[in-house]
């Protein structure tokens, strides 16, 4: 069974990029479908994760749970905001290879 599915991302996004391929902040991935660290840490299980983020400077998505975790978990210190962010990459292997292996039409 084919299931389609509408995301809507920001015009000057770039293209998803082939699966394997190494991730270029697209935002595909979590526009479709929140991750096992928005399972846990955002109590989110379906839908576009609230965390994901357009950054204007470079042009791409990034999670926010990466970037800025104590917006989004009040319990994390900021103070800890860059070992917190680099604990969640880790667990989602940002910046790996890309693993959504959806077509893009």
């Amino acid at each position: 069974m084919n299931k389609t599915q509408v995301i809507e991302l920001h015009p000057l996004a770039p293209a998803k990029p082939d699966y394997g391929a190494r991730c270029n902040g697209c935002g595909v991935c979590c526009a479709a479908e929140p991750c096992p660290v928005a399972y846990v840490f955002l109590f989110q299980f379906d839908g576009r994760c609230r965390a994901l983020l357009w950054q204007e400077e470079s042009s791409r998505y990034v999670c926010g749970m990466v970037a800025c975790p104590d917006n989004y978990v009040r319990l994390f210190p900021q103070k800890w905001r860059e070992r917190i962010g680099r604990f969640f990459a880790s667990r989602i292997a940002a910046g790996m290879g890309c693993d959504f292996a959806a077509e893009i039409e």
